[in-house]
């Protein structure tokens, strides 16, 4: 027996149901995917400039210790 949240990736309740609640679900579901989505894509930007930079100061560090007098 599948129930309507048992896929991860799909909203539970159709958005063309004829009762409301099951409808504001529907979207509040929708809202919160797309949320999640967007929130996940933020995530690796950020972890991809914080490695980038980590390696600019590792560069300039070597750089700086290799030509030191």
């Amino acid at each position: 027996m599948r129930l309507p949240g048992d896929d991860p990736g799909r909203p539970a309740y159709s958005a063309d149901s004829p009762d409301p609640l099951e409808r504001l679900t529907h979207e509040h579901e929708a809202r919160a995917l797309a949320a999640e989505a967007k929130n996940e894509r933020l995530v690796w930007w950020y972890l991809a400039y914080f490695l980038f930079g980590i390696h600019i100061v590792a560069f300039i560090m070597i750089y700086a210790v290799k030509h030191a007098k």
